[in-house]
């Protein structure tokens, strides 16, 4: 019985090892039946760690495909804002030609006005040439008087040549000033319009390369999870949701940390401010305490002035007397309670409320609507409804408006990414819509959302229109 127990046992041993080895890489030259050498059972132990970096390594590996796709994401980002800026460019240089084009038409028909009166004046001149000698006048019925007023006219019709020939000159020289800035404006026009072009060809470009980026990157992710599946023993769906909540919660935890960071920025540049403010002024508890009569550094005690008489108490004055009361006035009989105003509908609700209505709709570079928008695109026309008119260029519309810090941040104002501390970086824009969110057009592959302002990297610049 006892033979059989420990038989049983060591099957037992043997299948438990077996299904060991079934679930491990096998031991490399141990032949069957035979214990593992010390080396043999380094090596399965070294493969077993090697594992575990494996698994480190592929979930790096999901990281910085990430982190590429981001990348790219930024620099179709930055693309498409500098086509916006320079379409921008050319549609204020294309009115700054219709405007000098208008002078010059205006300058034109002046110039042609003073031509005719200065062909009329010396149409006149020649015409009264022949009766402005002294001779016909000598001869003339009126004598010595004939000759003083014929002076006279000539005077008079010299002036009128001069003013007329000074006016015309004038008008000439406003056409050619006018003609000459028409001319720039459109070679500078002619110019922004290449310049779009090539800005236009690089935003597609680009967005054509964040896309191909995307597509490899969900790709390789998708690669990666398998491996990552394999490794853990568990399902590619469980794999795919433990790195989409891996995801997640590293992102909410980076724009946690990144909304603390600039509470507390926000908080020390208030305090510093206050600070600043209020230096100048000395605190009261630091004034120097007055002289009570103390001693002098020399130990000379102060002269005493004797205290004054304390002043007679007045006299009391008799009660006065009442005066009598007027009857009461009946109550008034109740009045209703007049109708509330209409709430007022503010232009940043407004705005809000047309972004809200595009949510889902896709992202396109250079979009404005309807159905798909880019970022400066959205905002745009959100603040369109909302009475105020931006540039479709994140960095126009953050001009546009009056710059403020986060920590004044309402519902209704704009936030921006730039790639530096300067405003002329900047490559994308979005509405905030109060506690922490706001409403965007992220890029291309993503529709337009609502989400953290931290979602992504913290933005660096504010403005309200």
């Amino acid at each position: 019985m006892r033979r059989q127990t420990v038989g049983r046992r060591c099957g037992l041993a043997v299948l438990t090892g077996v299904m060991l080895l079934g679930t491990t890489a096998p031991l490399a030259g141990a032949a069957p039946g035979e214990a593992p050498s010390k080396d043999e059972v380094a090596a399965a132990q070294e493969a077993a760690g090697a594992k575990s970096r494996d698994v480190a390594a592929v979930q790096t590996d999901l990281v910085l495909a990430n982190e590429r796709l981001q990348a790219s994401g930024v620099r179709a980002a930055q693309a498409a804002e500098a086509y916006n800026a320079s379409r921008w460019q050319l549609a204020e240089a294309r009115r700054e030609v219709r405007r000098a084009e208008a002078d010059v038409a205006v300058a034109v028909a002046s110039l042609g006005e003073h031509e005719r009166g200065y062909g009329d004046v010396l149409a006149s001149a020649y015409e009264m040439s022949p009766e402005m000698t002294a001779l016909a006048a000598m001869v003339g019925e009126d004598g010595i008087d004939g000759v003083v007023e014929q002076a006279n006219t000539m005077y008079s019709m010299t002036s009128a040549m001069d003013e007329a020939q000074a006016g015309y000159e004038a008008a000439l020289d406003v056409a050619g000033l006018a003609t000459d800035r028409a001319e720039r404006a459109r070679s500078a026009a002619a110019e922004l319009e290449a310049a779009a072009a090539e800005k236009r060809d690089a935003a597609r470009s680009e967005q054509r390369s964040a896309l191909a980026e995307a597509t490899a990157v969900t790709r390789e992710k998708e690669r990666l999870i398998a491996e990552l599946a394999r490794l853990q023993d568990i399902s590619v769906s469980l794999a795919s949701q433990r790195q989409s909540a891996l995801e997640a919660a590293a992102q909410q935890r980076a724009a946690d940390a990144a909304a603390a960071e600039q509470q507390a920025s926000d908080a020390a540049a208030a305090a510093a401010s206050e600070a600043s403010a209020s230096g100048g002024d000395t605190p009261a508890a630091s004034q120097p305490a007055p002289n009570t009569g103390g001693g002098s550094a020399a130990g000379s005690q102060p002269d005493r002035q004797p205290a004054p008489e304390p002043a007679p108490a007045p006299a009391p004055q008799p009660d006065p007397q009442p005066s009598p009361q007027p009857d009461p006035q009946p109550t008034p009989a109740p009045q209703p309670d007049p109708a509330p105003p209409p709430p007022s509908v503010s232009g940043a609700q407004r705005a809000i409320a047309f972004a809200k209505q595009q949510l889902g709709e896709p992202y396109r570079w250079g979009a404005a609507g309807p159905g798909a928008w880019d970022c400066s695109g959205l905002t745009m026309r959100a603040w369109q409804q909302g009475g105020k008119s931006l540039p479709h260029y994140s960095v126009g519309q953050y001009s546009a408006g009056t710059a403020i810090g986060s920590s004044q941040l309402r519902a209704g104002d704009l936030v921006f990414w730039g790639s530096s501390s300067s405003p002329s970086s900047i490559y994308h824009v979005g509405l905030y819509i109060g506690n922490g969110q706001m409403i965007h057009a992220p890029r291309t592959g993503r529709p337009v959302v609502q989400e953290s302002i931290y979602y992504w990297i913290p933005p660096n610049f504010f403005a309200r229109p």
